[in-house]
C-alpha cells in the first residue's frame, strides 16, 4: 500500500473523476473550517480543529466520510439515504457529492469540537 506525506499526493492518487470527488470535498471543509489543519492521519486526508475533525477516502465504489456528528437529527435524516457505519457515510462515486450535507457535517463537528474544549 502506497504511503502519503499529503493531501494533494492522496488525491493524485486517484482516477480523474474520483480526484475530482475528493477534491470537491477537499475544498468543502477547507471552506467550513479554514482554521483546521490538515494532515494525513491512517494514510488518508484529515482535519483537526480544537481536536479530530473529519476524515475522508476514496475507494473503488464510493467515498468514505467519517467523523459524524452525533444527535442531530437534521443530518441523521439527510444521512438515511446514504450507506452507514458506525461514524461514517459511504457517498457512491455514481452520484453527485452532497456538498451541503458535508458542510452541515463539518460545521456540527466543529461545533461539538468546541463545545468539548469549553467543558474541559
Amino acid at each position: 500500500m502506497q504511503k502519503f506525506d499529503c493531501v494533494d499526493d492522496y488525491i493524485a492518487s486517484f482516477p480523474d473523476d474520483t480526484a475530482h470527488l475528493l477534491q470537491q470535498i477537499r475544498q468543502t471543509i477547507r471552506e467550513c473550517a479554514p482554521e483546521a489543519e490538515e494532515l494525513i492521519s491512517y494514510n488518508m486526508p484529515a482535519y483537526r480543529f480544537k481536536g479530530v475533525l473529519v476524515y475522508f477516502a476514496g475507494y473503488k465504489n464510493h467515498i468514505g466520510f467519517y467523523g459524524l456528528p452525533s444527535g442531530n437529527a437534521a443530518i441523521e435524516e439527510q444521512l438515511s439515504g446514504y450507506k452507514q457505519g458506525r461514524g461514517s457515510v459511504q457517498f457512491p462515486l455514481s452520484k453527485p457529492i452532497p456538498v451541503d450535507l458535508i458542510k452541515k457535517i463539518v460545521t456540527c463537528r466543529i461545533q461539538e469540537n468546541l463545545s468539548k474544549k469549553k467543558k474541559s
